[in-house]
């Protein structure tokens, strides 16, 4: 179920270099690059997880998480195997970061026909999850040109670790992105996922300014990203870009090689009240209360969409996502 990838070069003697993601890994012939989802075979460069599904279900578009798009919606969430991350607390590594047992095949117009078929179930488009799906890129690429043309929304779940131009030929067909913003601080980074913050925020930025529908997920990790001070220098890079980024702080459980106690609620609530100084959307994850899963109009303070767990219910927004309080715009995809 292999197809040749679309971005890498041939170096001679065999090696090539991939272009898809900043590790530019330099692979031997035989071998795979750290997404171990590419290999080179005799000086070409495949993916070797296309057509390939490990996960497949219909879906609230809130558990992606994704607030400002579409609220109330379904979404058909798909997802394969392989990441170019190593994150130590990955709650998804059995797929992440191995190939499973048993894997689904399946075409790209064979997904599009999946996910028309709910439709008539608030089924909205696809969103490509679970795990990282810049390495399934070819495939990502071919289904949501295919759903774009179907009038389906695409999303795309990542860590948005992704070189610019990839990322801009696929952009054109992508209507929403949720991003995971790691950290702001490379030595984390480095240690604990296997990247940096600056391409990731990049990625955030060149999505905004194309258009893109943009949120934005923090998992705050006890003692690795809670650095009060890095997380302002976060929260106002983040609004420099666009206050209007909708921010989920999340908090972490214990999951994979990290056996860390979970973040205090207390702890979350007191970024909370640090990103709202900057951001006019911020949301707090896995810790179920309404308070502060519900958005409330940046202007007049109105409560406008209430959130109870993936119940949903807008309240004081007219049909073009505008608070009917205060006319301010809240929403662009209602």
């Amino acid at each position: 179920m292999k197809r040749e990838a679309m971005f890498y070069e041939e170096l001679g003697d065999g090696k090539v270099r991939c272009l898809l993601c900043p590790h530019n890994c330099v692979i031997d012939n035989g071998r795979t690059g750290v997404c171990k989802a590419r290999r080179n075979e005799n000086g070409k460069l495949f993916s070797l997880n296309y057509r390939e599904i490990t996960s497949i279900a219909l879906d609230p578009i809130e558990k992606k998480p994704l607030f400002h798009f579409y609220p109330g919606s379904t979404i058909i969430s798909v997802g394969t195997w392989g990441c170019n991350f190593k994150c130590e607390f990955c709650q998804n590594w059995e797929i992440s970061q191995q190939r499973p047992y048993y894997v689904k095949a399946l075409l790209p117009e064979e997904l599009v026909d999946i996910a028309l078929e709910y439709t008539h179930e608030g089924n909205i488009g696809i969103a490509y999850t679970y795990s990282e799906p810049i390495v399934w890129y070819e495939f990502v690429y071919e289904a949501s040109k295919i759903a774009k043309e179907k009038d389906l929304k695409n999303v795309l779940v990542t860590n948005g670790y992704i070189n610019e131009e990839p990322l801009k030929d696929l952009l054109p067909f992508i209507d929403a992105m949720n991003i995971d913003l790691k950290a702001f601080n490379n030595e984390f980074y480095r240690k604990v996922c296997g990247g940096n913050y600056e391409k990731v925020l990049k990625t955030i930025e060149t999505a905004v300014l194309n258009d893109v529908h943009v949120e934005v997920t923090t998992l705050v990790v006890p003692d690795g990203n809670d650095n009060l001070e890095e997380l302002e220098e976060e929260f106002k890079a983040l609004a420099k870009i666009s206050p209007d980024i909708p921010l989920h702080l999340s908090r972490y459980h214990p999951a994979y090689k990290y056996t860390k106690p979970p973040t205090s609620v207390e702890k979350l609530e007191e970024i909370y009240q640090l990103a709202k100084r900057y951001l006019n959307y911020v949301y707090l994850g896995n810790v179920w209360n309404e308070e502060y899963e519900s958005t409330y109009c940046p202007k007049c303070g109105s409560l406008v969409i209430i959130r109870r767990g993936y119940d949903v219910r807008i309240l004081n927004l007219d049909k073009e996502g505008r608070c009917k309080a205060c006319n301010n715009q809240i929403l662009r995809k209602l």
